[in-house]
């Protein structure tokens, strides 16, 4: 095997240093931002430059995504609320203090979810006090209320 020929070195590769404008080639010269890849073939070529315009913007859509997601959670923690209030009630917890457990339990995961679920969307803004802050005290105070109602 031989070492460090040209045809084994794929690696990357600076371009020359360019002298004088008059020197460059005719081809399109490489973007001054761009730094330059060496192909198969060993010419350089400029790599294509990331342009911040051209990226997409996907927070609609995470948005979306993330209000289905609630959604289905909320539809999961109503059958969760029922079968809580009717436990309680099996164990002889008067039916109006059941469903009202039931009840806080709910706002209790709703707003468990809810504050997952807009850390999930966009971390940065909505892992702020003023938006956590709320959902936390609404979470523990349900969460007390949940046991505290479910009393004889």
């Amino acid at each position: 095997m031989a070492q460090d020929t040209p045809k084994d070195n794929a690696g990357f590769t600076l371009p020359a240093p360019v002298t004088s404008p008059a020197s460059a080639p005719a081809a399109t010269p490489p973007a001054a931002d761009a730094p330059a890849t060496a192909g198969a073939t060993g010419i350089t070529e400029p790599a294509p430059a990331f342009d911040a315009a051209a990226t997409t913007d996907t927070s609609s859509r995470d948005t979306l995504v993330g209000g289905v997601v609630l959604l289905l959670l909320f539809i999961a923690f109503f059958f969760a609320k029922n079968a809580y209030a009717n436990g309680l009630v099996g164990k002889r917890v008067p039916p109006n203090k059941a469903n009202a457990s039931g009840w806080w339990l709910f706002i209790f995961l709703a707003s468990l979810a809810t504050g997952v679920v807009l850390a999930a969307v966009n971390a940065h803004k909505f892992l702020a006090p003023l938006f956590m802050g709320p959902l936390v005290l609404v979470g523990l105070v349900a969460l007390l209320l949940t046991f505290t109602s479910s009393r004889r």
